[in-house]
């Protein structure tokens, strides 16, 4: 799991994300970072130069691509402020933002808008329904050697990704009611076992004990109640055990509810109390690419977005959006039961084992938490390529009916 990074206020202030131990000199003397000054540049330096380099292309590049990305789902919203029925929105490769329509008359009003429009033959919401029968199915027996399963918006199918060379009667069965569904499912056999990326690591960042040990997570976003009430929200089995919460041996947090419980279908989604004299900076952790990113908001990017992630364990990658409504088999590594976790976010970011918790964030819009990734995966560097999948902030805080903190 992942662990945030810390600036010491009253006793501690937990930035939104994990810096572990590459802490700056600043954060090490207790100094908190400088506000950005009028003038600051529309994206952090340290995620354009990342993400042009994860990108393979000049940072004025990257930047022009984050503000063709912007402009487009602005003209998506005023799409559906219009009142333009829409079923669903993605990125191609190309960057442009194609939009899912009923219609042909539909398709011309989302054109008027400079964005592509396609007459899908099944659409969002009739794949949501198929994906909604593969849960149903995995609810009665977590099928391993399934490794996920997810609505594609770009394929127009309900995607499943097979590990190769592991079956079992459950997974046997899942995809007999996957086929069921004719085309509308497309079975792929690249599947990676997966498991929530919790790791054993004494004296790490975001740390609480049970009877299995000691563990680590990475620090996710503040938010608060109607009644100002402070809160860290995290993925849930980073507090699943609702247990005191410590950053360099300081208590910060208290976990108070999580819809992560081993072995049964799960919601990868959880809070924590803050303690009334701490607090979690409304400031990404870049681990010394730069200065902080400054969290604005949390409106969801598109799928094929770009975006980046402050973890413990990797410090800060950089991708895209896969997919939402994404569901997967964990694999528990230490012998227990698998667990079906579903309303998950995929991407091409790169994590590993402690980076759990650990925020994405696009632009200056908070994306979500760490949740699980491949095991085994290895990441180096910013451009380094993998997948992860993401718990959406936007349902945890609509969930819990929270506010997220913001810069």
């Amino acid at each position: 799991m992942q662990r945030g990074r810390v600036v010491r206020v009253s006793r501690i202030s937990l930035v939104a994300t994990a810096v572990g131990t590459l802490l700056t000199a600043a954060v090490a003397t207790g100094t908190a970072q400088a506000a950005p000054s009028p003038t600051a540049p529309r994206y952090q330096p340290a995620m354009v130069t990342a993400l042009a380099r994860s990108l393979g292309v000049s940072e004025d590049a990257a930047v022009a691509r984050l503000d063709h990305q912007a402009a487009q789902q602005g003209e998506l919203t005023e799409l559906g402020r219009s009142g333009v029925v829409t079923d669903g929105a993605y990125f191609g490769a190309d960057g442009k933002l194609t939009v899912n329509v009923p219609s042909a008359a539909a398709a011309a009003q989302v054109r008027q808008h400079g964005l592509e429009a396609r007459v899908p033959q099944r659409g969002e919401r009739a794949l949501d329904r198929i994906k909604a029968s593969l849960d149903t199915q995995a609810l009665r027996n977590a099928p391993d050697g399934v490794a996920s399963w997810a609505v594609d918006l770009p394929s127009d199918t309900v995607t499943v990704h097979v590990t190769p060379g592991r079956t079992s009667a459950a997974a046997r069965s899942f995809l007999e009611v996957a086929a069921s569904h004719g085309s509308a499912v497309r079975v792929v056999r690249d599947g990676q076992r997966l498991a929530p990326q919790a790791l054993v690591y004494p004296g790490s960042r975001m740390t609480w004990n049970n009877s299995s040990g000691s563990w680590v997570c990475s620090v996710g976003y503040g938010a608060h109640d109607s009644s100002g009430r402070q809160y860290l929200v995290s993925a849930g089995h980073c507090v699943a055990d609702l247990t005191d919460l410590y950053y360099s041996n300081a208590h910060f947090a208290k976990g108070v509810h999580s819809r992560y419980a081993l072995g049964r279908q799960s919601v990868d989604m959880g809070i924590a109390q803050v303690d009334s004299d701490d607090s979690i900076a409304t400031q990404v952790g870049t681990w010394g690419n730069g200065t902080n990113v400054a969290v604005k908001g949390s409106k969801r990017a598109a799928s094929g977005a770009t975006l980046c992630k402050s973890g413990q364990t990797t410090g800060w990658t950089c991708g895209a959006v896969k997919s939402y409504n994404v569901s997967v088999t964990y694999t528990d590594e230490h012998g227990g039961p698998n667990t079906v976790v579903t309303g998950l976010a995929s991407s091409s970011v790169c994590t590993q084992g402690g980076d759990s918790g650990g925020a994405y964030i696009s632009g200056n819009q908070a994306q979500g938490m760490t949740s699980g990734g491949p095991t085994g995966q290895k990441c180096s560097g910013t451009n380094s390529s993998g997948s992860s999948y993401f718990q959406p902030l936007d349902d945890a805080l609509s969930y819990y009916g929270l506010t997220l903190n913001t810069n």
